[in-house]
């Protein structure tokens, strides 16, 4: 069973920077993409980031600029650098990972930020 520990959540003003991790129980290339999700109360969950396991990255137009997905293959980890931070990113960041198989999910970790 693969497991995710997304870490970094937490309270920031606006404008502010945060650092999520993802430590998964396995190599992250092993994963054919691996990504953040966020969920806002009463909104659906959305993708923010992808990082495939060729290391192409996508992020999604409202964060270009201001996030950037990476990984570290020897630690297992995909972090996402968030900058710039606004009210409207607050939500609960999961990490996903997907095999040709099965798609797993984090906890997930929560990100606040305030004007």
């Amino acid at each position: 069973q693969v497991q995710l520990v997304e870490s970094g959540g937490g309270w920031v003003q606006a404008g502010g920077s945060l650092r999520l991790s993802c430590a998964a129980s396995r190599s992250i290339p092993s994963f054919v993409v691996v990504g953040w999700y966020r969920q806002a109360p009463g909104k659906q969950r959305e993708v923010v980031a992808t990082i495939s396991n060729g290391g192409r990255t996508t992020v999604v137009d409202s964060v270009k600029g201001r996030f950037t997905v990476s990984r570290d293959n020897a630690k297992n980890t995909v972090s996402l650098q968030m900058n710039s931070l606004m009210p409207e990113d607050t939500a609960v960041y999961y990490c996903n990972a997907q095999t040709p198989w099965d798609s797993y999910w984090g906890q997930g970790t929560q990100v606040t930020v305030s004007s």
